[in-house]
């Protein structure tokens, strides 16, 4: 995977350009997150009337903006108007940013769509797609092996098992999990997680996670990344982190 989306160190990625901080799923947020100290972005997307991909969480525009009603009911200029912007915006924004892409809707016009781009922003090497849907991960696979998947839930929940039984996942086709550390009553997370996926090779990164004790903990488990609404707290936490390793070693 690409320095911006692996590294040497753990890295922090602004949820929804950490929206704690500022409005989410705006270039504001995202301007925000990374000069909070976030190495990367995560956000969300969907597709408008007219074909767009555009950056935001819900189906519905009800929570984040004046208007009502579905998204999918407007068109990207409609949208841009609601400060919702298009994925090609802000890849063009950010050329050196590492970008974790949710795929809201469970359509594989949305893979494809994405996909497309994704190649025309030139930025196959620095984001990965990632969705609950198994079959639009597929798509997206289908479409373009180039560009970095994390598991679909399905895909997540088999790693999880074999972890129980002390098994690494087997040759699988993504490069990440982005996983929360507990899910319901059961926990994803934990040590032995982290060092399987680590042993395949596969990239752990934790959402969403805002608190500094919390953040402490997965650092010291090996997790390769924290998915924060507060960037600039995970920033901080990161640091002293990796300055309280050299001092011990």
């Amino acid at each position: 995977m690409h320095p911006a989306l692996r590294s040497s160190r753990p890295l922090v990625f602004a949820h929804r350009g950490g929206s704690k901080i500022g409005p989410e799923n705006t270039i504001a947020a995202f301007d925000r997150g990374l000069a909070a100290g976030a190495d990367g972005l995560e956000l969300d997307v969907h597709l408008s009337r007219d074909g767009a991909v555009v950056v935001h969480h819900d189906a519905e525009l009800d929570r984040t903006t004046p208007a009502t009603g579905p998204l999918a009911g407007r068109t990207a200029a409609e949208l841009a108007a609601l400060d919702i912007p298009t994925l090609r915006d802000v890849l063009a924004r950010y050329p050196e940013t590492g970008i974790i892409i949710e795929l809201k809707q469970h359509r594989a016009a949305l893979a494809d769509a994405v996909v497309t781009e994704v190649r025309r922003a030139g930025a196959a090497g620095r984001v990965c797609l990632g969705s609950f849907s198994l079959s639009v991960l597929r798509a997206a696979r289908r479409s373009a092996p180039e560009i970095a998947t994390s598991g679909a839930r399905l895909e997540v929940r088999m790693a999880l098992y074999r972890s129980w039984l002390h098994l690494a996942p087997g040759r699988v086709p993504y490069r990440a999990f982005q996983v929360p550390e507990v899910s319901g009553a059961t926990r994803v997370v934990s040590p032995r997680f982290v060092q399987l996926a680590h042993k395949a090779g596969l990239v752990v990164q934790v959402w969403t996670v805002d608190e500094p004790t919390d953040m402490r903990r997965l650092l010291d488990w090996g997790v390769d990344g924290i998915i924060s609404d507060r960037p600039d707290i995970a920033a901080e936490v990161v640091r002293e982190w990796i300055s309280r390793q050299s001092r011990y070693r």
